[in-house]
């Protein structure tokens, strides 16, 4: 798996390169320390997950992150920063990254990277714990249906929401996995939304807002 690292701490980023090249199915194909550098990183070799840092002089891992997905939004982008601001949290999920983990995890920096090329997304349990502290209660009820959802979608995003696997949502709404799959791949299409992780954003900023 090609990893390209951005950090603007060159010390972080050599520590990275070391910590990741331990790993026998990781190498690390480009490294930069600023916003432009991961934009221009990712049009010149495209690997195969980012790995970026948040807070940069000139332009902003977020930043930096919202141009490369909003041309190749294909791309797997996994934050790491020692931020866990709301704000930042927000926004990486907005823009659609595949993750977003703190830097004190260090042991859980390859796994996580593993998961994003896999094509899952990675929030630590303090970043997802956060999301309904985010949004303010909806005062109103959510029109589900002005989308096209239906009931049975409607009880499936709550699931979602909540953190539940597809073993889990398939068991509480008496659904094979294989059944709640193709209603997550019709709700993402739907919603035009990349993945479940976006999917439970939806949820607590609109649905529950």
């Amino acid at each position: 798996m090609n990893i390209a690292v951005v950090d603007d701490d060159r010390l972080v980023a050599l520590s990275l390169k070391t910590i990741l090249e331990s790993e026998a199915d990781l190498e690390v194909t480009a490294m930069g320390s600023s916003g432009q550098e991961a934009v221009d990183i990712y049009e010149n070799c495209r690997p195969d997950v980012m790995l970026m840092d948040i807070r940069m002089e000139e332009m902003s891992g977020l930043e930096a992150g919202e141009r490369i997905l909003r041309s190749h939004p294909e791309a797997k982008i996994l934050y790491l920063t020692t931020f866990s601001d709301d704000e930042y949290i927000v926004r990486a999920l907005t823009i659609g990254a595949k993750g977003y983990i703190l830097k004190q995890d260090f042991e859980g920096i390859a796994p996580a990277l593993r998961t994003v090329y896999n094509g899952q997304s990675v929030f630590g349990d303090k970043v997802m714990d956060k999301l309904p502290e985010l949004v303010k209660p909806k005062t109103e009820e959510f029109d589900y249906a002005a989308l096209g959802i239906s009931d049975k979608e409607r009880e499936i995003i709550e699931l979602v929401a909540k953190g539940c696997s597809n073993k889990e949502i398939a068991a509480e709404v008496f659904l094979s996995e294989g059944t709640v799959r193709n209603y997550l791949s019709t709700l993402l299409e739907k919603l035009a939304l990349r993945d479940r992780t976006q999917l439970a954003i939806f949820y607590y900023t609109e649905i529950r807002r």
